[in-house]
């Protein structure tokens, strides 16, 4: 079959610019953005490379067809005429998986089931045998039914893409990796400024600005459920992972900064900073924000400090926030400062109103993203080395 395929980045509510961004970033410049996911073409090598190096996405999904189906025959025929025997070995695992919305075939269990089937059926056509073990590679398939257009996909990547590899050990509500990537692009803080987080809980915005400062691919030390499939040639691995480490930029230098007032999360910071190997990079204190400061007159401060639902207190979480407003005012008036919250009344709070205010969703909660643009610096400044 022929190796142009399109490959579907799924991508959390309000992300959808960010992942396409990306997406053009490697070099795919025909990306579509759509509520959740970011469509785009490419061939075999776009499944490794867009595996490696997505940061923001949350998974690589293969999509094999897209066609109209009211009827439970019509998905049926459809999706037997698809060339599984070309892509599923014939010990393949293939769990299917299903979501309906606005569609006459609203029973996603049902839907699921005559997906199954019409793979079974077509795959006992092509290797004459009426039973299948599924003791072999993974290949997870779903089919997601919207306004009666049903979409064929299989999974490149097995666990989600924030799973890094690095974050073993995390605090009570931690941030996941892909959204702590996507602050920083938003913020479009540069490896030449000094970045801090006071409120760092495991370190995952401190490690992901690292990554992404010194250009190391966020999938570098993880697997993904394509490497095991025999229709991708082991080369096109081997090709991905070069492009990764000739890329890397191992040798510059950063000036990252984290801390915390929990000793616990200090700790945490510094173990997934030496599993993610940037721990040489990421210089973790523990400190009362209060008492943050800094010897570097511009910088990025990008924070998702605690909220109500975390330390179950709104009067001190909003006395938080004040002070917080407070601390940036005197002491980081030249600094960029970004904060993810969900409080409504964060900028009166705050004590200023923000630049400009971006609404995401981290996990089921809704939250804004405050941004306070502080002056641009000189161009020596821009320009140095740290």
């Amino acid at each position: 079959m022929s190796q142009r395929i399109e490959l579907i980045a799924t991508s959390t509510a309000g992300l959808e610019g960010v992942v396409k961004q990306e997406v053009m970033d490697l070099g795919y410049k025909n990306a579509q953005a759509e509520n959740g996911k970011v469509i785009y073409t490419t061939d075999y090598k776009g499944i490794a490379r867009s595996n490696l190096w997505l940061r923001t996405a949350d998974r690589v999904k293969w999509k094999l067809a897209e066609f109209k189906a009211v009827t439970f025959e019509e998905l049926f025929q459809q999706t037997k005429a698809l060339p599984w025997g070309e892509i599923l070995p014939k010990n393949a695992h293939f769990p299917v998986l299903g979501r309906s919305v606005k569609s006459t075939l609203f029973s996603i269990s049902d839907s699921q089931a005559i997906v199954k089937k019409a793979i079974v059926e077509n795959m006992k056509e092509k290797y004459n045998v009426s039973w299948f073990d599924e003791d072999g590679p993974a290949y997870t398939i779903e089919v997601s039914l919207l306004k009666d257009i049903a979409t064929i996909t299989i999974d490149t990547s097995g666990e989600g893409l924030h799973k890094r590899g690095y974050r073993r050990l995390h605090n009570v509500a931690p941030l996941k990796e892909t959204m702590a990537a996507a602050l920083i692009q938003i913020s479009r803080w540069k490896p030449n400024i000094p970045f801090i987080d006071p409120f760092c809980g495991s370190g995952t915005l401190a490690i992901e600005a690292a990554l992404i400062g010194q250009n190391i691919a966020p999938g570098f030390n993880r697997s993904f459920d394509a490497e095991e499939w025999g229709i991708l040639p082991q080369k096109i691995w081997d090709d991905a992972i070069e492009e990764a480490e000739d890329l890397a930029e191992y040798n510059r230098n950063l000036a990252i900064f984290a801390s915390d007032i929990d000793d616990e999360s200090v700790k945490l910071t510094e173990n997934n900073a030496l599993e993610a190997g940037v721990h040489h990079l990421v210089q973790a204190s523990q400190h009362d924000f209060k008492d943050v400061r800094s010897e570097y007159e511009y910088g990025y401060m990008i924070t998702n400090p605690p909220y109500g639902e975390r330390i179950g207190d709104k009067e001190e979480t909003e006395a938080l926030y004040r002070t917080l407003g407070r601390l940036t005012k005197h002491y980081f008036d030249t600094w960029s400062v970004y904060v993810l919250t969900p409080h409504q009344q964060f900028e009166t709070l705050f004590g200023r109103k923000a630049n400009k205010k971006r609404k995401l969703f981290s996990g089921n909660i809704r939250v804004d993203y405050y941004q306070y643009f502080g002056p641009r610096p000189p161009k020596e400044i821009l320009d140095r080395e740290l």
